[in-house]
């Protein structure tokens, strides 16, 4: 197929998800970035080999010959700047999480629906083989009923100046690791019919440390935890009635494997965000859907939302 031709917004270091995988295929290319300093753009476009540099966000968007964009802007610009894009005639790509207010999604969905284009939400680990055998695995009753999951990420957040610190860009641990937790949760139990937020607040207001609890249909029970000042620990644990599977890294799929009732069961290393963009611009010629789409964008937003809502007011 055409390759696609895709714009990036920012120069942040998160776009590799996209430069590095559109180097080797032949489905998708970038030709330009953008920054709010035309400098910095001109820098990064030469550093990365790509064609245009442009020196506002607008100025990409005005772009032609643009066809999709990757919204890799700090998390409160994601819903914002992906409705300004498809509005531009843009398919939009936008790094997860998509948004902590159901509302906001809904309204970025309604805009692409009207204008006949895709916006997705950016969670790679959703493409690769490791997820797709352990859905089926689960799915399988290979370990019996399924009753519990569990899950840990952390790792330890020591740059004062990170964004992630920052309120008003909806940074913290569980917009930017616990959401992790949320969509492998939602995928293997479906939508959580209640739950409980606990967080530990840093000095800047967002959250250093969240744990989550959370029940499903038919008694499944989740626990994650997630933390910015906790050595690194990731984990996914899968508790059926009759065995487990343990993936150990569930969204990075790094030694990409799973350990099921003991056994190790190895699974094709393959680039994930390569799987995430070929499926994108496929969808976009027309050749496939996108892997992700309203529905599973909402569920993210209502149950960390909820969380949020939870470890506010107890």
């Amino acid at each position: 197929m055409e390759p696609v031709r895709w714009g990036i917004l920012s120069t942040a270091r998160i776009n590799h998800a996209v430069l590095e995988p559109a180097r080797v295929t032949d489905k998708a290319e970038v030709i330009a970035v953008a920054s709010r300093d035309e400098a910095r753009a001109r820098a990064y476009a030469s550093e990365h080999d790509v064609e245009r540099a442009y020196g506002s966000y607008e100025e990409l968007l005005a772009d032609p010959d643009v066809e999709a964009v990757y919204n890799s802007l700090p998390n409160s610009m994601h819903v914002d700047w992906s409705i300004r894009a498809l509005e531009a005639g843009k398919h939009v790509l936008v790094e997860k999480p998509f948004s902590r207010h159901p509302a906001e999604v809904e309204r970025a969905f309604a805009v692409a629906e009207k204008a006949g284009l895709f916006v997705m939400e950016a969670f790679m680990y959703r493409h690769h083989p490791q997820t797709r055998k352990l859905e089926e695995i689960v799915s399988s009753g290979a370990i019996g009923e399924l009753r519990q999951v569990r899950s840990t990420f952390s790792f330890t957040l020591d740059k004062p100046d990170d964004i992630r610190w920052r309120p008003e860009l909806d940074g913290g641990a569980l917009m930017d690791l616990g959401c992790y937790c949320v969509s492998a949760f939602r995928l293997l139990a479906g939508e959580p019919e209640g739950l409980a937020g606990f967080q530990h607040l840093s000095s800047t207001g967002v959250d250093t440390r969240f744990a989550g609890l959370l029940r499903f249909p038919g008694g499944v029970l989740g626990e994650f935890h997630c933390a910015y000042d906790l050595p690194e620990d990731v984990g996914l644990d899968v508790i059926g009635s009759d065995g487990s599977v343990f993936v150990h890294e569930f969204f990075g799929c790094q030694d990409p494997h799973l350990d099921v009732n003991g056994e190790r069961i190895d699974i094709e290393d393959v680039d994930r965000y390569l799987l995430q963009l070929e499926n994108f611009s496929e969808a976009v010629r027309g050749e496939a859907e996108p892997l992700l789409g309203l529905e599973d964008a909402l569920g993210q937003a209502r149950t960390i939302e909820a969380l949020y809502r939870s470890a506010a007011t107890g």
